[in-house]
């Protein structure tokens, strides 16, 4: 590995952990140090290599985002996010063009559209991350998961058409639908296949890290062949990760687990990895403008970053009502969102790493050798619109949710049906224990294992209404958070005895490990917050 890209990954991931530690937004801090630190003299910066943000970083984030995705969730609400992360970024890049192609003399028309499908795609990476922080609505964390996992795909694909018209190569309109459905059933075809295939040699596998090492591997291999194929790796990658996320809930405890934690980390490492790429590109890319005109430039780039911001906010209110309007059966399966919840997701177009790797991937010359036109002006505008849409929009976001009072009220009803589904269970439980009690000889000792598992069945239970209760501020500590509470520090006692244990040698590592994990695994259990950390 490059030196200056270690350097990176090493200093991002410690921005990135004391932003999180001092609850700021860490997507906005890195770039904002990206950019304070590229102008340090002697200091190595590392170029920005498309193939590595399209077939190393891209893929694992998008897998990982799908798997953490609700199928469910977005089947129910497939033609919202089809406006958002189909319709959209194909509007978006034809405004753009047009009005780069307006304000810029020297950009032909079909460089300029080029430029606007690799704007196109928002990344939604830091909105959800917000969003989730300030308790968003579920449906709009929800479109903007969903946007995320499809727009790249949705752009990307636009972008090669105008990428092949602006290079000479001959493309019709008829070619280009052609083209993007192929990309897009290919892909599609290529997850099914995989996810079908890979979740049949996991639960022939029954081995929990081979499993999770085999889940790292999927989203490259996946992305690589569909690509092979001429089919939309972005796609595929989304496809096997909703079809092995929906299947995981069956697979077994330890997988979850490690799945869980290694995902987690991967993610945070590739986010922070990516932001302060971002930033650190600056140089470079004012490199590439020297003896352009800085008036035609600054024009060019406020107009195309006002477009990119104003057309979402265009599109957002008719494609939210219109189809309302227009037909009943929507108005009575969805409910009526407000100006407030739609405004918040319109602000919510953040442009990411995608676009500058798109940017930087166009290529030097067109078919007949000539120099590929404007090709630094497009790189530095792109530029202008991911730093500018990060900065303005990922600033204000937070504070523009709390004013329009956009939070979610689902919380009740949440516990409500936990509860219900929690009853049900302990039923379900209950009346098993019951059967397997039967089968115990009387005055055996098995009966008093039977008490105690009657008793942990009562605990959770009880746990999920203790919540729809009046809060601990009220009515003070519940039973069951006092049982979890003293249950931990008897586990933490004990951890501690063996851990002396084996420092005095009495017993081995291996053995410690060993029961570390059990005693970590029944403070999990006991751990009520653990559901609520990042």
């Amino acid at each position: 590995m490059d030196s200056a890209l270690l350097v990176v990954i090493v200093v991002s991931l410690a921005i990135a952990a004391l932003s999180r530690r001092y609850q700021f937004a860490s997507p906005l801090v890195l770039v904002l140090c990206g950019l304070g630190v590229c102008w340090i003299p002697g200091l190595p910066t590392p170029e920005l290599d498309p193939d590595v943000v399209l077939f190393v970083i891209l893929p694992p984030l998008l897998y990982s985002a799908a798997q953490d995705s609700s199928y469910v969730a977005l089947r129910k609400n497939m033609r919202a996010v089809g406006l958002l992360a189909v319709a959209l970024p194909l509007v978006s890049a034809v405004v753009v063009g047009f009005v780069a192609y307006w304000s810029l003399p020297q950009l032909p028309l079909a460089a300029a559209l080029v430029l606007g499908a690799v704007v196109a795609p928002p990344d939604a990476v830091s909105a959800t991350a917000i969003g989730r922080r300030l308790g968003l609505p579920r449906r709009m964390t929800t479109l903007l998961g969903g946007e995320s996992l499809l727009n790249d795909a949705t752009a990307l694909t636009a972008y090669r058409l105008a990428l092949g018209a602006a290079v000479g190569a001959t493309t019709t309109a008829w070619g280009g639908i052609v083209l993007f459905a192929e990309a897009a059933i290919g892909g599609v075809l290529v997850g099914l296949v995989a996810g079908v295939v890979i979740a049949k040699v996991r639960q022939w596998l029954t081995d929990p890290p081979m499993e999770t090492a085999l889940g790292i591997v999927i989203p490259f291999a996946t992305y690589f062949v569909a690509e092979e194929l001429h089919a939309s790796g972005v796609i595929a990658v989304v496809v096997v990760g909703l079809y092995l996320g929906q299947r995981s809930a069956r697979e077994g405890y330890a997988t979850r687990l490690q799945d869980t934690a290694v995902w987690r980390s991967i993610d945070v490492m590739l986010e922070s990895f990516v932001f302060l790429l971002i930033g650190l590109q600056l140089p470079e890319v004012l490199d590439g403008l020297k003896g352009r005109s800085v008036g035609v430039i600054i024009w060019s780039g406020v107009a195309v970053l006002a477009t990119v911001i104003i057309v979402r906010i265009l599109w957002m209110f008719p494609a939210t009502y219109l189809p309302r309007l227009l037909s009943r059966r929507i108005r009575d399966r969805e409910p009526a969102p407000t100006p407030g919840s739609v405004f918040v997701i319109a602000w919510s177009g953040m442009r990411g790493v995608v676009s500058l790797a798109a940017a930087f991937a166009i290529p030097l010359t067109t078919d007949d050798n000539m120099p590929f036109p404007a090709r630094d002006e497009i790189i530095f505008l792109t530029f202008v619109v991911v730093v500018g849409t990060l900065l303005i929009q990922g600033t204000t976001l937070p504070l523009l949710i709390r004013v329009l009072g956009v939070h979610s009220d689902e919380r009740r009803t949440d516990l409500l049906a936990l509860a219900a589904a929690q009853d049900r269970a302990g039923r379900a439980a209950g009346k098993r224990l019951e059967e397997m009690a039967e089968e115990i000889p009387d005055n055996d000792a098995m009966h008093e294992q039977v008490q105690i598992l009657q008793r942990w069945i009562r605990s959770r239970k009880n746990l999920a209404w203790e919540e729809l209760g009046r809060g601990e501020e009220e009515l003070g500590e519940s039973p069951t958070v006092a049982f979890g509470r003293m249950r931990t520090e008897l586990l933490q006692v004990q951890r501690e005895v063996f851990i002396n244990e084996r420092d005095a040698g009495r017993i081995d590592d291996e053995v410690l490990r060993g029961v570390l994990r059990q005693l970590d695994l029944a403070e999990g259990l006991s751990d009520r917050s653990g559901r609520k950390r990042d």
